[in-house]
C-alpha cells in the first residue's frame, strides 16, 4: 500500500529515542542469530511464537521445543520475524512514527505500552482462531498500537511515504495512516491473505488508541493543530529592519 520513508516532527521532551532504537536494535539482532543458526530459526519460531492452541490448553509442544513458559510467548513473538521483508517493514514503521511516540509518553512508558500492544495482537489472535497450531511471529501488534497513537497524536504532521512502492509524496499522516487502519479491519472482514494475521494487527490498533490516551504526558494533546517545524527550517516572520545602507551605491554581480 505505502512504505513511510520520513516525517518532519521534532522531538519536543527526549533527547534521544533510545528505547525505540534499543528495539530495532535487539530485532535486528535476533532475526541475525536466527538466519545464521539453521535449524535452530524454525525451533524458535515454534517454542518463542505465540500458538494459540498451546496457550489454551489444546496442545502441548515437544519438550525440545519448551522454551518459556507459553504466557510468555505474548511477548517473545513479537520479536522473530520470517524473512528480511518481514523484518523491514516493521522495524522502518518503528523508525518512522516511534520516536515521537517515546517522546510523547517518555521511555519507561513507551515501552510499556510497546510490550502491551504486541501481547493485546497476540491476545485478538488466540481469541479469534484459539486452536490454532500455526505460530504467530512478528512485531506487527507492537507496530499497529505505535500506528493508530501516532495518528491520535499527530494527523497533521506532514510524512513522507511512498506509494505503490515507487511514486513519492508528501501528505499529512492523517490520509495514508487512516487508510492503513481501515485496511486492516477490510481484509480481517473480508478474509485476507491468511499468511498475515489481520486480527494481531487489530488488537494492536486498538491496544495503542486506548493505551496512548491513559500514558501520554499530561501536557500532550490529542489532534494535536500546532505544528513545530525542524529546527533547520524555523522562518523567522518578524525580522528585525535592515539597517539602512550611507555612503554611494555600490553596483556588482
Amino acid at each position: 500500500m505505502f512504505i513511510p520513508l520520513h516525517d518532519a516532527n521534532s522531538l519536543k521532551y527526549i533527547k534521544l529515542q533510545y528505547v525505540t532504537l534499543s528495539l530495532i536494535a535487539i530485532n535486528v539482532l535476533v532475526f541475525a542469530l536466527m538466519s545464521i543458526s539453521g535449524d535452530y530459526a524454525k525451533a524458535a519460531s515454534i517454542g518463542l511464537g505465540y500458538i494459540p492452541a498451546v496457550v489454551h490448553d489444546l496442545a502441548v509442544l515437544p519438550a525440545n521445543y519448551d522454551f518459556v513458559p507459553p504466557d510468555c510467548t505474548y511477548i517473545t513473538y513479537a520479536f522473530l520475524h520470517a524473512d528480511i521483508f518481514h523484518l523491514g517493514g516493521n522495524m522502518l514503521f518503528l523508525w518512522v512514527f516511534g520516536d515521537n511516540i517515546e517522546d510523547a509518553l517518555g521511555h519507561i512508558k513507551f515501552l510499556i505500552f510497546y510490550l502491551l500492544c504486541a501481547a493485546a495482537g497476540a491476545f485478538l489472535h488466540g481469541v479469534i482462531l484459539p486452536d490454532s497450531d500455526a505460530p504467530l511471529i512478528g512485531a506487527s501488534g507492537a507496530i499497529a498500537g505505535i500506528v493508530s497513537a501516532y495518528l491520535l497524536l499527530h494527523p497533521r504532521v506532514k510524512v513522507w511515504v511512498l506509494a505503490f512502492g515507487r511514486i513519492p509524496f508528501r501528505i499529512p499522516a492523517l490520509y495514508p495512516l487512516v487508510l492503513w487502519v481501515v485496511t486492516q479491519f477490510a481484509m480481517l472482514a473480508w478474509g485476507g491473505d491468511e499468511q498475515v494475521s489481520w486480527p494481531a494487527h487489530i488488537g494492536g490498533i486498538i491496544a495503542g488508541s486506548l493505551l496512548i490516551v491513559i500514558f501520554k504526558r499530561r501536557n500532550v494533546p490529542l489532534f494535536d493543530r500546532a505544528i513545530v517545524s525542524p529546527r533547520a527550517v524555523v522562518v523567522d516572520n518578524h525580522p528585525e529592519p535592515a539597517a539602512p545602507e550611507t555612503g554611494p551605491i555600490k553596483w556588482g554581480r
